[in-house]
């Protein structure tokens, strides 16, 4: 198995003294990552670091946080659980009370609701408050009073933080001058990656979910699983969309062919057994774990949707893009991953410059940079 290695902070620059992130909660998700590592980075630059997590105190802590993180798991499910008051009336409450006690001077959430809950919890608190978008708000699942209070809430943003220029255009015009464009940082893995301990395996990772088109993987494999017996497909994650998925493979007769595997026991822990690593989504904010398979030097194929891959991906070069939500197109692509290895290999070696293009030390020096300004 490749050994993970963590995005190590770098030499920080002038920090504000306390700083307090806010996050849905504290799993495997990739933005659950960057507030680990920038945490670190900014603890190692001096400040005070909490993080308030809207999830249980019970939950695991999947990524590496500093020991001199504060935690604060204020156990508050997003959907109702029978009470009078609506959840997210009791978690702005919360949400308010934990701020003025902490008293930051810099509240950073992430996440479209929460960056919503954020800004309503914080009005007429003294803290700068800077809010990240993740992903691609104009497709995230949200009843529409969400949207509508969110984009009046923007007002409040001292900055608001996208991680590519083209989804800049989700961020309403009159708010346009607030956004800071901030890629996630990319590090490599500390074990090389070889095909011989990979095999024939075409790896999907994500949250079974509707946006990460593993059914969309699921057909396209199909289409090519009996020109190619001795590949499969493994699917790392958890989510509500498991049991349909498991459905679909076996309705394509490939249940001893498509492998459910689980979230990793730790981050990357599937870089060693990928042959082939795709992203299927039907949309995006930006794909760390494509960053993550490039670095660690594995061929990948992306699909082209909005937004992230195409900045990461350079079709033929160093990866293979294609239509975004098209199964012929992404079963063309696996065939030809599969049938040529002097292809896989090509790509492969080419793919680690993604790494060099993010590098850690560069994109935390423009969060400091944002840090600076939003300050002043």
């Amino acid at each position: 198995m490749a050994e993970f290695v963590a995005i190590r902070p770098v030499s920080a620059g002038p920090a504000p003294r306390r700083i307090c992130f806010v996050i849905a909660a504290l799993g495997a998700g990739g933005a659950e990552r960057i507030v680990s590592w920038l945490a670190e980075h900014w603890i190692a630059g001096g400040a005070e670091v909490t993080v308030i997590a809207f999830d249980h105190a019970d939950e695991p802590v999947f990524h590496d946080f500093p020991e001199r993180a504060r935690f604060i798991r204020l156990g508050i499910a997003a959907r109702g659980d029978g009470r009078m008051t609506p959840a997210p009336l009791r978690r702005i409450a919360a949400l308010r009370t934990t701020l003025k006690a902490v008293a930051p001077d810099l509240v950073v959430s992430f996440l479209t609701k929460v960056n919503m809950l954020t800004l309503c919890a914080s009005i007429r608190l003294p803290a700068r408050v800077v809010v990240a978008e993740r992903n691609n708000p104009r497709r995230q699942p949200a009843h529409w009073l969400w949207k509508v209070v969110l984009h009046r809430a923007y007002a409040r943003a001292d900055a608001i933080v996208c991680q590519t220029a083209s989804s800049v255009v989700c961020i309403p015009p009159r708010y346009r001058d607030r956004v800071r464009v901030i890629a996630n940082p990319v590090a490599p893995y500390g074990a090389a990656r070889t095909a011989k301990r990979a095999g024939r395996t075409v790896v999907g990772v994500g949250r079974l979910e509707y946006q990460k088109g593993f059914d969309l993987l699921i057909d396209a494999f199909a289409l090519v699983a009996g020109r190619h017996p001795d590949w499969q497909l493994d699917l790392w994650g958890a989510g509500p969309c498991e049991a349909g998925l498991q459905e679909r493979a076996a309705g394509h007769g490939l249940a001893d062919r498509v492998a459910f595997r689980g979230v990793s026991r730790r981050p990357g822990g599937w870089i060693a057994e990928t042959g082939i690593f795709v992203l299927a989504s039907r949309y995006e904010g930006f794909p760390n774990v494509l960053g993550e398979a490039m670095a660690a030097g594995l061929p990948v194929i992306a699909a082209d949707c909005d937004f992230g891959p195409s900045e990461l991906v350079t079709d033929g070069v160093d990866g293979l893009l294609v239509g975004c939500e098209n199964v012929e197109a992404l079963a063309d692509a696996l065939a030809r991953m599969m049938a040529e290895p002097g292809l896989r290999n090509r790509l492969a070696a080419a793919a680690p410059g993604v790494a060099e293009r993010f590098a850690p030390e560069r994109i935390a020096a423009e969060w400091d940079m944002m840090v600076a300004a939003t300050l002043v």
